[in-house]
């Protein structure tokens, strides 16, 4: 049998469903522009009438050079089965991506104790960011915070606190009085701001969570998972980086008394930058934490550990398996054009299509060269097209089974075009139709 050349290779990979009566520009995926970066899957250009494979094929070719990566053609390794941790509920987390790795109960609604505070957190930041309150500002302490028991930022009744400082002994001290005062800064009561944290639960998509104050104490219609907390953290840190870095505090400093920061990983791991610890009899030792190596970024959950010393252990274990054995990958970053989709009846002939999300796969080592992409257009789209419509459909493949899909978006609006161009195009679209 003669050997195949590199354009007949590149012809019998690449899969893309384009018009048969228009132009047609874009990203051709394949399994091997697969395992490319985004900034090395650039657009390619199809000028004929019809899509000429070839053409593409023969660009294709010359990029053969840059994909053979050490990387992507790493010797097949076995990847072994998770680490069992001696916890009620755990789950581990691409950053990055949002792939769980490794999940145990990891949707099983348990006591979250001072977790909660993620949440409240979190909450004060998104205000802070829409300009609903200041860091500066100076919150007045009432005797419902300053009696709150359980772990303390130790604020006095009466005193006023910045918004700043409360989110300080909040995050590091795991204060349940700087909690109280803050959701009273925000909401008017704990009632109040915990309609406020159930309705961020929702919009997060923790479906196995319901609040019922800022701080976690004991409540039997107040639990949360560990899926759920991933979740949270997952949003904190990409939404947030400035005030992420107030996780990576050992310390904090107020009213004469200093507090460490109870994630002992902060000690014993440099690479580990967050989030949370949570105690109570009912939740037993909890930890939600982040570590960062060579680029990639990891979120770790446990609930229901027997010591503080073993909820940082079992955590250890996660992020140690997860670095050691998996990879993740960004192809294509939101926003960026992959193709260009004919347009009907509109004032433009074509419209920009990217993703509304980057699109980025966490997998184990070696397995990213079994990824095969492809993407398909709705081959009648009709003007007026708003920015941000649904427009056609990336899937990638490992071998043949789907492992991801993502919309394909409008980048553009198209606005609806004259008489003539709606009365041409719809004889056409009739035609179209007929042979299709």
């Amino acid at each position: 049998m003669p050997t195949r050349s590199c354009v007949e290779q590149a012809t019998l990979s690449a899969r893309v469903t384009a018009w048969p009566h228009e132009p047609y520009r874009g990203v051709f995926a394949s399994p091997v522009c697969s395992v490319l970066p985004a900034r090395a899957c650039l657009p390619i250009r199809i000028l004929e009438r019809r899509m000429n494979i070839t053409t593409f094929a023969k660009r294709l070719c010359l990029l053969v050079p840059l994909i053979i990566t050490p990387a992507a053609w790493a010797a097949e390794q076995m990847t072994p089965a998770a680490p069992q941790l001696a916890a009620k509920s755990y789950v581990l987390m691409d950053a990055t991506s949002g792939n769980v790795l490794v999940e145990n109960n990891g949707d099983q609604r348990l006591a979250p104790a001072s977790l909660t505070k993620l949440m409240t957190a979190y909450i004060a930041t998104l205000e802070i960011r829409r300009g609903q309150i200041g860091e500066n500002d100076p919150v007045t302490i009432s005797e419902n915070a300053w009696r709150t028991g359980g772990s303390r930022m130790f604020i006095k009744v009466g005193s006023q606190v910045t918004v700043s400082d409360l989110l300080h002994g909040i995050i590091i001290q795991s204060g349940n009085d700087a909690s109280v005062a803050i959701s009273e800064h925000i909401a008017g009561s704990e009632d109040a701001f915990a309609d406020m944290m159930n309705k961020t639960a929702g919009d997060l998509g923790m479906t196995n969570s319901h609040f019922m104050n800022p701080t976690g104490l004991p409540n039997p219609e107040h639990y949360s998972s560990a899926h759920d907390m991933a979740i949270l953290a997952r949003a904190i840190i990409h939404e947030d980086p400035a005030h992420y870095a107030i996780y990576s505090q050992k310390e904090f400093f107020w009213n004469g008394i200093k507090q460490p920061n109870r994630n002992l990983l902060l000690w014993r791991d440099k690479t580990v930058d967050g989030l949370k610890t949570g105690h109570t009899d009912e939740a037993g030792y909890c930890m939600v934490s982040s570590a960062v190596r060579d680029g990639m970024r990891l979120i770790a959950v446990v609930f229901g550990t027997n010591s503080e010393q073993a909820r940082a252990a079992e955590t250890q274990k996660l992020l140690t398996y997860g670095f050691r054995f998996f990879e993740t990958q960004n192809f294509y970053q939101k926003g960026t054009e992959l193709a260009q989709a004919t347009v009907w009846k509109g004032t433009e002939r074509q419209v920009k299509a990217g993703l509304a999300e980057d699109l980025s796969m966490t997998m184990p080592k070696g397995d990213m060269k079994k990824l095969s992409a492809s993407m398909t257009m709705n081959p009648q789209l009709v003007a007026p097209i708003a920015k941000g419509d649904v427009i056609g459909k990336v899937e990638v493949k490992k071998d043949d089974q789907v492992v991801h899909t993502a919309n394909l978006i409008a980048l553009d609006a198209v606005e609806e075009g004259g008489i003539f161009r709606r009365v041409w195009d719809s004889i056409r679209l009739f035609f179209y139709g007929l042979f299709n």
